[in-house]
């Protein structure tokens, strides 16, 4: 499974880090940073196994622009 941030369209309402600490947090910069991903262009990837699926769906489903993505 794969979450996938779109970083660039991020606003910063933090609502990702505050339902998912343990996948997400706020950077320096004031926007979205998945914990331990890679960067693919403008995309934040991070492989995830199921136990932090639930978790992960959250944070998409309160995301107000609809960036985070999960595969």
């Amino acid at each position: 499974m794969k979450i996938i941030l779109q970083r660039s369209k991020c606003i910063g309402c933090a609502s990702c880090a505050a339902i998912c600490p343990e996948l997400f947090e706020m950077a320096d910069d004031g926007f979205s940073h998945l914990i331990g991903s890679n960067k693919e262009g403008e995309n934040e990837l991070l492989e995830i196994d199921e136990a932090k699926a639930g978790c992960a769906k959250e944070a998409a489903e309160v995301c107000p622009v609809q960036i985070i993505e999960i595969v």
